[in-house]
């Protein structure tokens, strides 16, 4: 008796979007591994937190520094080939890396070097990522296809360091960075394949600050996004702070390092959770449903700081994450439907640049705060502050009306019919 096909994901018949699908896992895996083996790769090499730091800096800022610039690029240029080159940059990098670190005598300022041309070339990268979807999916596919790409940014964030651990382990810290560059690699092969449907949009051409000026005001003329964008950027400095505290509070009050280890995997299963609810789910006013499931990373601030018992913690930091996981598909496809597709690139861009940068906030004003009057409050004011943001939105008429073409919400008062904003 012959064995029954697998069922293949019917957006993954489309030929384009299988491509970007798979080219896109392979960049998203890269991006992964690339953090937690830069961290081991470096301490082994220098065996200085310092260096680390120095690293990890020069790869973040350039990426913060440059994204206004990068959501520019994708919008005035072809999105795939913009993706498909930053590909090969990322590539070229991480073997530089690999190979100094196969040579046995690393230096320093290379790998600084190399890594901060990597995190601008992911400047460029991150805002490619929508025009891509949006030119390869019809509209109404585009809530699986971005569900589907949640689900993998999930399952790269869960795999990631411990594909990193594993291939540091037992091909040491160059062969990482090796196979690493042949993963975005391979994602630009698949990526020169892809068929999209856009041209470069036409009109005329603005100066860089105009072009600028224009994605930001695109931002601001919709309550419901930059509001929204407020609260996200609670959200992850929010999150840096429990980054920075959680660690040792888990080690030296709740248990021992295996409780910490213990969290971040609840958090990893929660947000693979979370996106693949957001694959089922259809909420009718997606907007206001996903900034409320954020607001639940109060939670596991405020038990933190009351020092509650291990298991507690959690369960409400995979509650946590499983809100986040619930949130980014969900975003996403409201944004592809409401934003000008010739626009989409700059206010993504802007959308990145904000809750990135609340992150180094955290980390600095974390420590300082915790220094001056203990654990305790600064984990008590980030769950305040995430929660009055994340929740705060409700009161936003934008983003209790915003709902996607198609979708019916009930009436939010009597007489009063609910449209999807510009």
């Amino acid at each position: 008796m012959p064995l029954p096909r697998p069922r293949t994901h019917p957006l993954l018949r489309n030929r384009s979007f299988r491509l970007l699908f798979l080219g896109r896992t392979l960049s998203l895996a890269g991006d992964a591994v690339i953090p937690a083996a830069l961290a081991l790769a470096v301490l082994r090499a220098t065996g200085s937190t310092s260096a680390l730091a120095l690293v990890l800096g020069c790869a973040m800022g350039p990426r913060l520094l440059l994204l206004p610039l990068g959501g520019v690029v994708a919008d005035r240029f072809d999105a795939r080939t913009v993706a498909l080159l930053t590909d090969l940059v990322r590539a070229a990098t991480q073997l530089f890396v690999g190979v100094e670190l196969l040579g046995g005598e690393p230096r320093l300022w290379h790998i600084a070097a190399a890594e901060a041309i990597g995190g601008a070339a992911s400047a460029f990268a991150m805002p490619t990522l929508p025009r891509l979807l949006t030119a390869t999916v019809a509209e109404k596919d585009r809530h699986g296809a971005n569900s589907l790409i949640g689900v993998v940014r999930s399952g790269t964030a869960l795999a990631g360091p411990a594909l990193a651990g594993l291939l540091i382990a037992t091909a040491g810290p160059g062969w990482a960075f090796v196979v690493d560059a042949a993963s975005f690699t391979v994602s630009a092969c698949l990526l020169a394949a892809v068929r999209v449907t856009y041209a470069t949009p036409a009109g005329p051409r603005h100066s860089l600050a105009k072009d600028l000026v224009e994605g930001w005001q695109e931002v601001r003329r919709r309550d419901w996004y930059w509001t929204s964008l407020v609260a996200h950027a609670a959200w992850n400095g929010a999150a840096a702070v429990l980054m920075t505290l959680g660690p040792a509070l888990a080690v030296t009050e709740l248990g021992g390092e295996e409780v910490w280890i213990g969290i971040l995997q609840a958090g990893a299963v929660g947000l693979l959770l979370g996106s693949l609810l957001a694959g089922r789910a259809r909420p009718r006013r997606p907007i206001l449903t996903a900034n409320l499931g954020l607001a639940t990373y109060a939670l596991p601030l405020a038990l933190l700081a009351a020092e509650a018992p291990a298991p507690a913690v959690i369960a409400a930091y995979g509650l946590a994450l499983a809100g986040l996981g619930f949130l980014s598909p969900v975003w996403e496809t409201s944004v592809q439907a409401a934003i000008p597709a010739a626009v989409l690139a700059r206010v993504t861009s802007y959308d990145w640049l904000l809750s990135m940068a609340a992150m180094p906030l955290g980390y600095v004003l974390a420590p300082l705060m915790a220094g001056a009057w203990g654990t305790g409050p600064p984990l008590w004011i980030a769950a305040a502050v995430v929660a009055a943001a994340c929740a705060g939105t409700a009161a936003v008429p934008g983003v209790r009306r915003f709902a996607l073409p198609g979708a019916t919400p009930r009436p939010l008062t009597r007489g009063a019919t609910p449209v999807p904003p510009p």
